[in-house]
């Protein structure tokens, strides 16, 4: 302490570390250290230079000199004047003139570097309290040098006449602020703010978005965010067009100790397209998209999820670049999980969006109820119960209630000769009604009205016998595979169908139990499948191959459609094989050969090359199943997707993407393709680097859905790092 030390002047030339306490306020104290110390009791002047450092209150200074007089709390620091703020905020000036407080003050030639990353350099600035306020400033997040340590202009910068740093309020103003892009200077708005950190967003406009389209003319959005608390807010979009009426947008989020939850809405008034080809004339309404989703724990094992999607008409959600999506789907379910049990009580509605969909006749489903339960060891295996319920109504057309109860026990085994064993016993029961069968138009999917129960039982072997040796320097691994399946023949026809219907033979249920995708339909009839699955890896290659085939031991059923690869004694042959070659190719071909004639069923092909900077890929899949066009769930298609992106310098880059419908009348009679039917491209130049992104994109829909169709859009992308408000 000072106090006590006789009149006139003071120095240690020893480095010091002193506490001293301010006369004002006796309670707190201003701890420094510094090389040398010299005081002057008749003014109560304290000088300290060289390495000078000093604290109070969480604020941290730290020069080459400070002068500090006691008598009027005036702390004036000089050179590389460096201030830490409890908000962990650094500021950095050449004169720095503070009270002994070191919070509040002025200072000269100014630069703040903030906790979020962005920079604030100033010609001068007042500091009261927690609030700083800056005099022809200008902020920028962008680096300012180059890997090499060279000076570089940043990619974006705004200048102020005035800047208001507010840590409290979680936000800084800007008044008079000029955007500076790439060397240009451009207006802004006369006050808008942008958030200092991570803890919670600021009031204000964000930036606006510019699209073009063939149907709506030119879009200016203009986001206007609203933070209403640290875990809300509200975010309201007026949309202008040039070539249709506007539309209002609307957005609020909420996280809170139960969850999280967002919900949004689209409105506008306009031309409502007639989906239905026939009629011209085309009406006008209200349109609107409406969307939320969220999710509540409710306690370490309960939860509740839920989501909605819905539109006024079938076309709103493409014109105005909300979903492309040709099907909503609404659900709510609550879940209980824990390490051996499992329960779900849902309800799901669905609303459809295709041409020739018939909302009376999509189903709600209410309420689904699945319960699990795995059980301790039994007999050695483990043992899986499930009871399942699931209601299905339809506004006109089929009803149907299932429910059904079902028990699976699992011994898997090693063999001293090293194969993998597993022993399955399955049982089921099942109860169902269905009404008005006969307004379903596809007879297999029908089953009769009334009452049905079926009881449902299987075993089962698989035997897994992996080999493994040195192959090329690397490792193979060779492991063949054969199942065999007993199950007595189940009643499948009476039953209706409502969540089997896409049944295709795949290497994903090649081994499965039931082959079919959902509960409706049972494979009965007892098969052995068999197959290899083989590998190869090497330090920057690996190679993956499955193949197999199942043959029927009794008298084929006539539960799958013809081209699904089942019918038949013996099924077809289905495989994947996968090509890795480090990071940089991945290849993947799934197939199934027609054990006939080996005709090609399935040809998939997934293909990508490159980094994650410049990369191709390429998707191509034909499905030629050859089998009745009426059947939706089984109709032959043929497609082509492509995407692409070329990083040409640095921070430039050019991409594409590209979906071509090649289905033609001789595979499917039903499609409206010709062999070569564009659905969707789109093309965009890009920069993007630690700061800014700007990009121009354009994209051509092709599909036509009634008397409407997208057409071109052209969308300029602006994103500003750190000025998200």
């Amino acid at each position: 302490m000072l106090a006590g030390l006789p009149a006139g002047a003071y120095a240690q030339s020893e480095p010091a570390s002193i506490r001293i306490t301010p006369p004002a306020r006796s309670d707190e104290a201003i701890e420094f250290s510094a090389d040398l110390l010299a005081y002057d009791s008749s003014f109560d002047l304290v000088t300290v230079t060289g390495n000078v450092r000093m604290s109070r209150d969480g604020n941290y200074l730290a020069a080459d000199s400070v002068v500090w007089n006691r008598k009027t709390g005036e702390v004036r620091a000089r050179g590389n004047v460096v201030l830490m703020t409890p908000e962990g905020d650094k500021l950095i000036g050449d004169n720095v003139l503070l009270t002994d407080t070191l919070r509040d003050g002025t200072i000269d030639n100014l630069l703040i570097s903030l906790d979020q990353g962005g920079r604030i350099a100033a010609a001068s600035g007042t500091r009261h309290g927690d609030v700083t306020i800056l005099n022809n400033a200008i902020y920028s997040p962008c680096p300012v040098t180059s890997d090499s340590g060279c000076p570089k202009r940043p990619s974006w910068a705004i200048t102020a006449v005035r800047v208001i740093d507010e840590p409290g309020l979680h936000r800084v103003r800007f008044e008079g602020g000029r955007l500076q892009l790439f060397g240009l200077t451009l207006p802004l708005l006369p006050v808008f703010n942008i958030p200092r950190d991570q803890r919670g967003g600021a009031t204000g406009f964000l930036v606006p978005d510019i699209t073009y389209s063939s149907v709506k003319g030119v879009e200016l959005a203009l986001p206007y965010h609203r933070q209403m608390g640290p875990n809300r807010d509200l975010t309201l979009t007026p949309h202008l067009y040039s070539g249709v009426f506007p539309a209002f947008e609307a957005k609020y989020r909420e996280l809170n100790s139960l969850g999280a939850f967002q919900l949004g809405g689209f409105l506008t008034y306009g031309t409502i397209e007639n989906v239905n080809s026939t009629i011209a004339s085309n009406s006008k309404g209200f349109r609107g998209y409406f969307e939320g989703n969220g999710k509540a724990q409710l306690d370490p094992l309960w939860s509740v999820t839920g989501s909605l999607r819905a539109a006024t008409d079938k076309t709103v959600a493409r014109r105005y670049d909300l979903s492309y999506d040709d099907r909503l789907r609404s659900f709510v379910n609550a879940e209980r999980i824990s390490t051996n049990s499992y329960i779900s009580i849902a309800g799901w509605a669905f609303q459809g969006l295709r041409q020739d969909d018939h909302q009376k006749q999509i189903p709600f489903a209410l309420p689904a109820i699945d319960a699990r339960l795995l059980t301790d060891q039994v007999a050695g295996g483990r043992v899986e119960l499930q009871a399942n319920s699931l209601s299905i109504i339809r506004i006109s057309g089929q009803d149907t209630q299932r429910a059904f109860a079902s028990a699976r026990w699992d011994l898997r085994r090693l063999t001293p000769w090293g194969q993998e064993v597993l022993l399955t016993a399955y049982g089921r029961g099942d109860v169902y009604h269905t009404d008005d069968s006969a307004s379903t138009p596809i007879a297999i999917y029908r089953g009769t009205d009334g009452w049905h129960t079926r009881a449902i039982g299987a075993l089962a072997v698989d035997v897994k016998w992996p080999f493994v040796g040195p192959l090329f320097g690397g490792v193979q691994r060779l492991v063949p595979r054969v199942q065999v399946v007993l199950t007595p023949h189940t009643v499948n026809m009476a039953i209706p169908n409502e969540d089997a219907r896409s049944i295709d033979l795949e290497d994903s249920n090649l081994f499965a139990l039931n082959r079919f995708p959902g509960y409706d339909r049972w494979e009965d009839g007892s098969r052995v499948t068999y197959g290899a699955d083989w590998s190869l890896e090497l330090p920057n290659l690996l190679i993956s191959s499955t193949v197999g085939q199942s043959y029927r031991l009794t008298d084929p059923t006539a539960i799958f459609p013809d081209g699904t690869g089942l019918t038949g004694r013996v099924s077809d042959v289905v495989g994947r094989t996968r090509v890795r070659y480090g990071r940089f190719i991945d290849l993947t071909h799934r197939y199934r050969v027609d054990k006939d004639n080996l005709a090609v069923r399935r040809n998939e092909i997934d293909f990508t090359i490159g980094s994650e900077q410049t990369y191709a890929q390429v998707g191509y899949l034909r499905l030629n199943r050859n089998t009745d066009p009426s059947i939706e769930d089984l109709r032959d298609s043929e497609e082509l997707r492509l995407e692409g992106r070329v990083l040409f310098r640095r921070y430039w880059s050019i991409f594409g993407t590209a979906i071509v419908d090649l289905t033609d009348r001789n595979e499917d009679p039903l499609s409206v393709a010709d062999g070569w039917q564009p659905v969707r491209h789109r093309l965009g130049i890009q920069y993007a680097d630690e700061c800014l992104e700007l990009g121009l994109t354009w994209r051509r829909d092709y599909e036509q859905i009634g008397s409407f169709r997208k057409g071109n859009t052209f969308v300029l992308h602006l994103a500003l790092k750190g000025l998200s408000r």
